[in-house]
């Protein structure tokens, strides 16, 4: 049997040490992994090969003065109010497409909302409205499409009526326009037609809260940070779809984006 020396040992424990020091940064490295894959949700940029990816989706309501007095407000009296849908609901439409759009599910009075929606590359909380758009990255014209009987009933017992505006598909947008690209957008006719008829017709400067007192409103509740997203406000005359629909959106500035009801 062969005699070890202490000579001997300590070369062995030394050799062991080195070797977990190489091997323990790639095993601290490795940590918990998530028992499925979750896809992440982007939105495509025009001109970039990169992608916008979504954090967050916020909405404004009765951002229109003519549009609050059809849903029953004050414009004059109430301040703006928020609300969000899932980050999943975001469905792509790609410039010149014609997107089948799902009739969802459980409605029966299935509504149409144009919509600017302002893309976020910062945020923080508190913003003051004079330094809001320095964190805006880019524009897109969306549709926040709204289960409209189930949002109604909701509203008559005092519940909240998230399940009128979060599911699936609930969110549709044209791709994102840097600001480098299209300016600020403040102003500008905004509209949409269904099967050729145009039922909503405004311009970006009869909203009652601009996007820049959006986000500092927004930011006097929320953090808010690159990824986010802001509906920011429909105009009057929204109104039913039914299978079949063509909806054509336009906004001065932006090209159309178009959907068919499936």
């Amino acid at each position: 049997m062969k005699n070890t020396s202490r000579r001997d040992l300590l070369a062995t424990a030394a050799g062991t040490a080195v070797a977990a020091a190489i091997t323990s940064p790639a095993t601290a490295q490795a940590g918990p992994k998530p028992i499925f894959p979750v896809p992440a949700t982007t939105i495509p940029i025009v001109g970039e090969t990169d992608v916008f990816q979504v954090r967050r989706i916020y909405c404004i309501g009765r951002n229109y003065a003519a549009h609050a007095i059809e849903r029953g407000s004050d414009p004059n009296r109430e301040p703006p109010f928020f609300f969000q849908k899932p980050t999943d609901a975001i469905q792509n439409v790609a410039i010149g497409e014609v997107a089948d759009h799902p009739y969802p599910l459980l409605t029966k009075n299935y509504h149409h909302e144009v919509e600017l929606v302002a893309a976020l590359k910062s945020g923080g909380t508190n913003i003051p409205p004079e330094r809001a758009l320095d964190h805006v990255y880019g524009y897109a014209l969306g549709l926040d499409m709204t289960r409209r009987d189930l949002q109604n009933g909701m509203a008559a017992e005092k519940k909240p009526w998230e399940i009128g505006k979060s599911f699936d598909h609930a969110a549709v947008i044209g791709p994102i326009h840097p600001v480098a690209k299209v300016g600020h957008l403040a102003k500008g006719a905004i509209s949409l037609a269904v099967n050729g008829t145009v039922r909503q017709n405004s311009d970006l400067d009869k909203m009652i809260w601009s996007v820049a007192e959006q986000i500092a409103k927004l930011s006097e509740a929320f953090e808010l940070k690159a990824g986010d997203i802001i509906y920011s406000g429909t105009p009057e005359n929204v109104g039913p779809v039914v299978k079949g629909d063509v909806l054509l959106c336009k906004l001065d500035g932006l090209p159309d984006m178009s959907i068919r009801v499936v």
